[in-house]
């Protein structure tokens, strides 16, 4: 009986000591994932400037005043030249204004791709601004990118490459609000 007790004792303690050496591992992979949640803008920077102005323009844009918008996400990248969101609304306001405006366009989409790989809603519009351009490979490309980001996104565009054109009331492609 002493020698069931005994190792019972041993199981119970070497129970404790891996609960003890877990919870260091645990407390250490819920730290990452707290520092790795977004933080809110720090108050009176330009970064604070910055998303109020893209919040008044991603407004605007909705509303589909699409030069005003323009104004808006030039003067929030004015106060923070990183804003990746605030290059994909400004790539989208200028294209929606005409052909003439593609080049420029794509410039700002391709650096809210450079700043943001992640920012599904750049490649989804950089897909159907080369559709437009009737670069119909680098639009297929833009696809196959999204499908592993944003499946309703990819659907979207699946649907503009088809057509061969974009649809000037599709605005999914716009990055939303800061909150």
């Amino acid at each position: 009986m002493h020698g069931k007790c005994s190792a019972a004792v041993e199981s119970g303690r070497r129970l404790l000591l891996c609960a003890a050496g877990a919870a260091p591992l645990l407390a250490w992979s819920h730290a990452l994932a707290v520092e790795s949640d977004p933080l809110p803008v720090p108050q009176g920077t330009p970064r604070e400037r910055a998303v109020r102005v893209y919040n008044e323009g991603v407004k605007v844009l909705l509303e589909r005043r699409h030069a005003e918008a323009q104004k808006l996400f030039e003067q929030a990248l004015a106060l923070d030249e990183k804003f990746a969101e605030a290059h994909n609304n400004l790539a989208y306001s200028v294209r929606m204004q005409g052909a003439q405006h593609f080049e420029r366009a794509l410039r700002h989409y391709n650096r809210a791709i450079e700043l943001k790989p992640a920012l599904a809603q750049a490649y989804m519009y950089r897909g159907v601004l080369f559709t437009q351009m009737g670069d119909m490979a680098k639009a297929r490309a833009d696809h196959a990118r999204l499908l592993g980001m944003d499946r309703d996104l990819a659907a979207r565009l699946a649907l503009a490459i088809d057509k061969a054109v974009a649809s000037p009331d599709d605005r999914s492609g716009i990055a939303g609000q800061y909150e």
